[in-house]
């Protein structure tokens, strides 16, 4: 068969590329912006890639096009493919019927921390020897691949709430049908497709319909949104997550560093083992919880899943040490909701101490540029010692006003190049620059760390 796919540069889309090939099929595709790393992991997959949207890509007739859900109508390849009357579907839509049907699909949802959890998850049950399938909406270093198909019976997959695609406008996850469901957190994100929380909890209840009662539901128990949606009608048991050194769900922890660098895993008040790992902040520490919790329903011990974890690299952009210049040290991290920046920027401070932290944020997400959360940054932004802000003609609001709270802290930058010279000229050693972006960011982590040698 072959398979053509537009949008194949993005993280979900080039996971598909990647299973379709591994699959046998012939796999053509085509992005706005071809460039690495995506391109190049594609290229060496084998797969022809095509920069552009021009129709002239679908000769010769592709057996079916998979379109990625940033194709709107309008488009030339839409339009072609529309008059032509081409088979098309869906990248999730796909994935169900040509991958996950005789699968156990073990699926990880919430507002943060899929891409960590799906990550540990795969690689817990790939420790175990079960030689997962998955699909991750990043690159975990354990794997050095963001997609595979893997062995039957299990496949992970990282499943994203945002819709499918233009001709049908339900969350990806509804199309997975998973056994086994992480819920790691919800909150009110995607203000471009989502009116309230109160929409995105419709979305996550059709997903808790299609879990078997046979199956399990992973969730924080103190959790609002997610109980009131669990409270909607649930048919599947529940184990939920206490809070870390806190009140015990059926999964918590006790005796945990200050980083969060070692904890005791806990299930019913009963400890399974302590884990030592790498990684660190509370955050992390939950999403261990969610994904040895899912393993076990798998199969798999938690003395086992611990084990593994302390041998778990993390996700490529997850809190990613870039590089250190003159004792600068620069990290990469994804973080672009409110409440991931301040639970990433805490995890840093307990590392840290009470050296500085310059915190570089771009607002790039829709929901971010539209500024519907924009008066949580300033919370959320406090345990840094200097915030630079991207602002670009592009961001809808007026980020001085906003985050004037933030006071002598803040600085405004209206071209990245500002902000490079900005630390080149002010960080000394010790020194911790962390950017935060859900792009590409123009290279900027590179262009500081070569002015900083510079300097």
């Amino acid at each position: 068969m072959h398979v053509h796919i537009l949008g194949i540069c993005g993280t979900f889309m080039g996971g598909i590329a990647l299973i379709a090939r591994e699959l046998g099929h012939t796999v053509t595709g085509s992005d706005a912006n071809v460039y690495p790393p995506m391109s190049t992991q594609l290229e060496a997959a084998g797969i022809a890639l095509t920069e552009g949207y021009d129709p002239a890509q679908l000769e010769p007739r592709p057996d079916v096009v998979v379109v990625g859900n940033a194709m709107s109508r309008g488009n030339p390849c839409v339009e072609a493919i529309l008059d032509k009357g081409l088979p098309y579907t869906s990248g999730p839509q796909w994935l169900a019927e040509h991958v996950l049907a005789d699968r156990w699909v073990l699926a990880v949802a919430g507002t943060h921390g899929k891409t960590t959890t799906s990550s540990m998850l795969a690689w817990i049950l790939e420790y175990a020897n079960l030689k997962p399938g998955f699909l991750i909406g990043g690159v975990p270093a354990n794997f050095g691949l963001s997609a595979r198909a893997g062995d039957a019976p299990f496949f992970v997959v990282e499943a994203d709430e945002y819709d499918t695609a233009f001709f049908d406008k339900r969350s990806k996850f509804v199309h997975y049908h998973p056994r086994t469901a992480v819920l790691n957190n919800m909150e009110f994100d995607h203000a471009d497709i989502f009116d309230s929380l109160a929409d995105i909890q419709r979305q996550f209840h059709h997903l808790v319909r299609t879990i078997p009662s046979s199956g399990l539901i992973v969730s924080p128990k103190h959790d609002q949104a997610i109980n009131e949606t669990l409270e909607k009608g649930c048919w599947t048991p529940v184990e939920t997550l206490g809070q870390i050194n806190g009140d015990q769900g059926d999964w918590s922890t006790a005796n945990e560093n200050l980083d969060g660098t070692a904890f005791d895993v806990l299930f019913k008040g009963e400890s399974q083992g302590r884990l030592s790992w790498t990684l660190s902040g509370e955050h992390n520490v939950s999403n261990a919880l969610a994904a040895i919790a899912a393993a076990r329903h798998a199969g798999v011990p938690a003395d086992v899943s611990i084990d593994a974890l302390t041998k778990f690299e993390n996700v490529k952009r997850r809190m990613e040490l870039r590089g250190t210049e003159k004792g600068v040290r620069v990290f990469d991290d994804f973080a672009h909701h409110p409440t991931a920046i301040d639970k990433t920027l805490r995890g840093l401070r307990a590392q840290v101490g009470p050296q500085k932290i310059i915190a570089v944020l771009e607002p790039r997400s829709n929901t971010m540029r539209m500024g519907v959360l924009a008066d949580r940054l300033v919370d959320s932004l406090a345990a840094a010692d200097e915030v630079l802000i991207y602002a670009p003609s592009t961001l809808n609001w007026d980020a001085e006003g906003v985050l004037s709270g933030l006071g002598d802290k803040l600085a405004v930058a209206h071209e990245t190049q500002a902000i490079v010279d900005r630390i080149a000229q002010t960080a000394t050693a010790d020194q911790h620059v962390l950017v935060m972006s859900n792009g590409g960011f123009e290279n900027i982590h590179q262009r500081i760390l070569d002015a900083l040698a510079e300097s």
